[in-house]
């Protein structure tokens, strides 16, 4: 029995499986949303929350366990990429370097570099961190920093469901509930109903009134 073992394997070892989920929230972190399957967005959702309650927080310890976490990885602007790529390893490394001597820790340029890269850490304390707070004071509550949206396609290799696994807005408002009960929620209340013993409500007719008064017959007939 698999007793206190919460999470997918994935069909991975715990080695791969925590890389993938730091490679995949890092990308997430870094573009906003990501493609993936809808079982890794539902498996690495949790993480992805906890960090932007962290950069929420944004004091030092906050920062420190954010590392601790995810790692640190650099951003390199997508204006600059293209020079990334012709660039020696010398100038790369002038490039990941900030004027503090730190990697990956600011945009600021140095006086050897003409640019240098982001950290996916400082876009996660700078960016999304003041805003989910924003966030969280206009609407006088936290949690739900992310969504899944599932896509009608899926993998080729196996068949896989598809989603966009995405940040929240700043401004996104709550989804509005339905007055009315959707097909799924109906065919349930009626099977819990039967099951229960209880009285069925049963669903009138499809045909329009129209056709019914049409089809009656008249007082001289």
């Amino acid at each position: 029995m698999r007793h206190a073992v919460k999470g997918r394997k994935l069909a991975r070892t715990s080695a791969h499986r925590l890389a993938l989920r730091r490679n995949l929230v890092q990308s997430l972190i870094e573009h906003g949303e990501i493609r993936t399957t809808i079982i890794k967005a539902k498996e690495f959702r949790a993480f992805a929350e906890k960090l932007i309650q962290l950069a929420i927080d944004g004091g030092l310890a906050a920062r420190q366990q954010a590392i601790a976490l995810l790692n640190d990885r650099a951003i390199i602007p997508a204006e600059h990429r293209a020079e990334y790529e012709r660039m020696t390893d010398i100038e790369r490394e002038r490039a990941m370097e900030s004027r503090s001597g730190r990697r990956y820790r600011s945009t600021r340029t140095t006086p050897r570099a003409k640019w240098t890269v982001e950290s996916v850490i400082h876009r996660l304390f700078a960016h999304w961190g003041p805003m989910m707070k924003r966030r969280n004071e206009t609407r006088g509550s936290s949690g739900g920093y992310t969504r899944i949206i599932k896509l009608s396609e899926r993998r080729l290799s196996d068949g896989t469901q598809m989603c966009l696994f995405q940040f929240v807005g700043e401004n996104d408002a709550k989804r509005p509930r339905l007055e009315r009960k959707t097909e799924r929620k109906r065919r349930a209340s009626v099977k819990y109903s039967l099951y229960a013993g209880k009285p069925v409500q049963r669903r009138g007719s499809r045909r329009p009134a129209k056709a019914k008064a049409a089809e009656a017959p008249t007082a001289g007939e």
